[in-house]
């Protein structure tokens, strides 16, 4: 029983899992309607911008930006700036429209920014409200030898925000970033802020209508657009030698094909699993049974019918089979649940694990080659004579 639970668990954790992580993945995608880059890798881009995978990639020119937020069928055009973190939290430059996706989403606590040098959280970020942060540059390294983390990372000094609202949760990884007004991040780099200048200094205006020639260079842009043919309009519009725009489901649907010729690998392997135990199981039940085949013969003596030691036998191999695929269902289930809070740990995204359709399909095709292998060992018991039992 232990060696069929293990083999179906390994087929069931290898279907759940894959599962749990596209859904995990294509959910966390649900924010990023239409993504505008620089040319380059669609794949950086996508785990750059919507998994915030740290990654140098090429900029945007900002005047596609301004073009972006001005276009026809465009409710917004919001810049996502990176680069800078705190205690390893991302800090995300954009505008506040993105936050609050286009008004649908509300702060948990607090409110949305609305001036410079204020920050809304994610729902992860270990911060309360009225906290003041000031951002690193760079990454962190991992903890030293002496179990003391290291920073290559340096902070802006002069620099801070102050955080004024923090998020509901998304069950992605940006339930793990800070949110500030885009013009700081650009502001903390040296760089324009896309507004121009007031008579006594720096414009303190948030968000479009932008100046162009006051627009820096933005590593993506999150379009969201009005509708499905304004989607497919601007997707065209923004194919050009100087920018590439995308839908983040056709990247994902090339990373679901690899993935899912990787997860038909396993599948193989596990079948291949699963018929070599239900192999070793019949050999191991055969020898069992005609070692207890004296027990039948005194059954068929003191009165039991052929048909009566026919289903005895079938009825324990058959509930030794099925004993062992529901455990291993159990089993399977629990393994993929323990694999999807790991990798929610390093991806940042939450990945349901479920049974359905092709764990029930495991299941039961296993019992039913487990109804069809019983009938073997129950045959050589029906037909063997009460002489040739007593004599074995």
């Amino acid at each position: 029983m232990l060696l069929v639970a293990v083999s179906v668990a390994t087929g069931v954790a290898v279907t759940s899992q894959e599962r749990a992580l596209r859904q995990g993945s294509a959910r966390a995608a649900d924010d990023f309607d239409l993504l505008l880059g620089a040319h380059g890798s669609p794949t950086q881009l996508l785990l750059t911008s919507i998994y915030l995978r740290p990654q140098a990639i090429p900029l945007l020119d900002g005047d596609v930006l301004q073009d972006a937020a001005t276009a026809p069928g465009v409710r917004y055009a919001a810049p996502i700036a990176f680069g800078d973190n705190w205690q390893g939290y991302p800090i995300i430059g954009t505008i506040s429209e993105f936050v609050s996706r286009g008004g649908t989403l509300a702060p948990a606590e607090g409110r949305l920014f609305s001036a410079r040098g204020e920050a809304v959280i994610g729902a992860s970020v270990k911060l309360a409200l009225g906290a003041r942060i000031s951002p690193q540059h760079g990454q962190r390294r991992k903890p030293d030898d002496d179990g003391e983390t290291e920073h290559a990372a340096h902070e802006h000094s002069g620099v801070s925000y102050h955080v004024i609202g923090r998020l509901p949760p998304r069950g992605n990884i940006w339930d793990t970033a800070i949110l500030i007004p885009v013009e700081d991040v650009w502001a903390a780099h040296g760089l324009p802020t896309g507004h121009a200048e007031t008579v006594s200094g720096l414009s303190t205006r948030l968000g479009p209508p932008w100046t162009p020639e006051r627009l820096p260079g933005v590593p993506a842009i999150a379009v969201k657009p009005d509708s499905v043919s304004a989607a497919y309009s601007l997707r065209a519009k923004f194919r050009t030698p100087r920018s590439i725009s995308l839908f983040p489901a056709e990247v994902l649907n090339d990373l679901y094909l690899t993935l899912g010729n990787v997860r038909d690998l396993m599948a193989f392997l596990a079948l291949a699993t699963q018929i070599l135990v239900v192999a070793a199981v019949l050999t191991a039940l055969l020898v069992g049974f005609l070692a207890r085949s004296r027990q039948f013969a005194i059954l068929r003596a003191i009165g039991a019918s052929r048909l009566y030691v026919f289903y005895v036998v079938w009825g324990e191999v058959v509930m030794l089979i099925g004993c062992g695929a529901l455990v291993g269902m159990a089993m399977g289930y629990g393994v993929s649940t323990l694999l999807a809070a790991c990798l929610q740990a390093q991806t940042g995204f939450v990945m349901p694990v479920s049974l359905g359709a092709p764990e029930a399909l495991l299941v039961g095709g296993l019992l039913l080659a487990g109804a069809l292998i019983a009938v073997l060992p129950a045959w050589l018991a029906f037909r063997r004579s009460i002489a040739q039992g007593l004599s074995a």
